[in-house]
Formats: structure tokens, C-alpha cells, sequence
């Protein structure tokens, strides 16, 4: 059984729309990392293991879709903040990406820990409409063919609800499908997921 059955969140983020007036999506930047737009909201708690995100005209990315693929937590803070953290407006607490750390740029909700299984580089980046929700391209749609390293996984089912050219398959990286094998969570005491580049702390 897929990944995708135990999946209870779907949340589509639509924002503009993808290859505007182009035969096809270019598969360049597909990988490329991205910080969602959700994240520069300073009440914005994170995603959850069981969601999927499709942020759409992200301008982070080449093909203007920032994927967010069973990902827990907030890109820009690994280790989360307890709301303890919030209340005492701790040091190394949550911040809105690429920000300073003012008054005004702290995250001033509490905000899960990512999954040491689960970082931003296997859940969270540019990615591209590879099929429809029938799995096919030949519908006059707009679609693109996956790098090396990434598979044509159907992850949003058109259930009559929305925009129906958002459903259907995004290139996902290779290997990162199955879900966490453990309970895990990003410990700062332990230091035990770093900084992957897309951090401000």
C-alpha cells in the first residue's frame, strides 16, 4: 500500500498558474530548494507528515511550483518552538525566513519539530505537473518530464473540488515515498538535523 492511501491532508495552494502561454513545463529546477510562501506568515504553525502542498507560481522556482511532499514543521526552523518559546520570546526561536530576528519577524505560534527522516531536502522543493489525475499527458494540459533521480507520482486526486489542472502527478524525488520508519523528531540538544542552507537560524 502507497504512502499516499494513509495521507489525511491534502492542501492545495493555488496562487497563479503554471508555464502561462508555453507548449510544455521546462523540467529545469526541478530539486531546486524553496521556503514556501506560507512560511513568511508569522502565525503559520507548519505542515503535518500526512499533508501535501502544492504552492503554485512560486517565483523561488524555476518551474513556479514549490512542492511541499509529507513534510512536518516550518523549512526555516528544524527544531521547532514549544510555547514556552513563544511566551518567553527565546533567542533561537522561530523567525519569518531571511529576517533578522525583530520584535516583528518572530514566528508567535508554537511550531513542530521537522523529522530527522523527513528534512526539507527530500519533502520540500521545486517540482513540476508530470500527468493528470488519470495519470495520462496527452490532454492538451501543460505537463513536464522528470529528471534523473525523480519519478511521476500521482499525489492529488481530482476530487470535484477546486482547480482540477492542480490534480494529478508532480515529480517526486526518488526513494522519499515511503513514510518515517520512526517516531522521530529534531532535537536541538542534540543537534541532530543542522541547518540545511534554508535556515536563518
Amino acid at each position: 500500500m502507497t504512502w499516499q492511501r494513509f495521507r489525511s491532508v491534502v492542501t492545495v495552494v493555488m496562487v497563479g498558474t503554471v508555464c502561462v502561454a508555453l507548449a510544455a513545463c521546462r523540467a529545469g529546477g526541478v530539486g531546486d530548494p524553496c521556503i514556501p510562501e506560507d512560511e513568511y506568515q508569522t502565525d503559520f504553525s507548519g505542515y503535518s507528515l500526512g499533508e501535501v502542498n502544492v504552492e503554485r507560481r512560486s517565483f523561488q522556482c524555476e518551474t513556479r511550483v514549490c512542492l511541499v511532499n509529507g513534510f512536518r514543521g516550518r523549512v526555516s526552523c528544524p527544531y521547532g518552538q514549544t510555547a514556552d518559546d513563544v511566551e518567553n520570546a527565546a533567542d533561537d526561536g522561530c523567525r519569518v525566513p531571511g529576517t533578522q530576528g525583530g520584535p516583528g519577524d518572530r514566528v508567535i505560534v508554537p511550531v513542530a519539530p521537522q523529522h530527522p527522516e523527513r528534512r526539507p531536502t527530500d519533502a520540500v522543493y521545486c517540482s513540476c505537473r508530470c500527468a493528470n489525475a488519470a495519470g495520462r499527458t496527452d490532454d492538451g494540459g501543460n505537463y513536464c518530464e522528470c529528471p534523473s533521480g525523480f519519478g511521476c507520482e500521482q499525489l492529488i486526486d481530482d476530487v470535484g473540488l477546486g482547480n482540477p489542472e492542480l490534480a494529478g502527478g508532480y515529480c517526486v524525488r526518488e526513494g522519499t515515498l515511503e513514510p518515517p520508519k520512526t517516531a522521530g523528531a529534531c532535537r536541538k540538544a542534540a543537534a541532530n538535523c543542522g541547518n540545511d542552507g534554508r535556515n536563518n537560524r
